[in-house]
């Protein structure tokens, strides 16, 4: 199993910044990826970023591009999202998840229990 935990989220201005930050431990895998998802209320969730543990690979929602950064500490399996300029939409429930490259189908089998952004305008 994987164990992911989320932290760093909270209430911030629009315009104002927050990183968020996932520590994963368990189970590991030759080969994944890494993303950040999100849902507003009343919404499905979204994708916003991921990032391949190999490479450093990024891909981003268009919405956050400019804004929004993946990153990653290797020694520390931590994933992290910096988040700037942030807007009253930005606000949802922040996920982290583990996507592993080597199985059939690849999606994210693995889930944090997310960590709440709330941005007031």
């Amino acid at each position: 199993q994987v164990q992911l935990v989320e932290s760093g989220g909270g209430l911030v201005q629009a315009g104002g910044s927050l990183r968020l930050s996932c520590a994963a431990s368990g189970r590991t895998f030759s080969s994944y990826n890494m993303g950040w998802f999100r849902q507003a209320p009343g919404k499905e969730r979204e994708f916003v970023a991921s990032i391949n543990w190999s490479s450093g690979r990024t891909n981003y929602v268009d919405s956050v591009k400019g804004r929004f950064t993946i990153s990653r500490d290797v020694p520390k399996n931590t994933v992290y999202l910096q988040m700037n300029s942030l807007k009253p939409e930005d606000t949802a429930v922040y996920y982290c998840a583990v996507r592993p490259l080597t199985t059939t189908p690849s999606t994210y089998d693995y889930w944090g229990q997310g960590t709440q952004v709330t941005v007031s305008s």
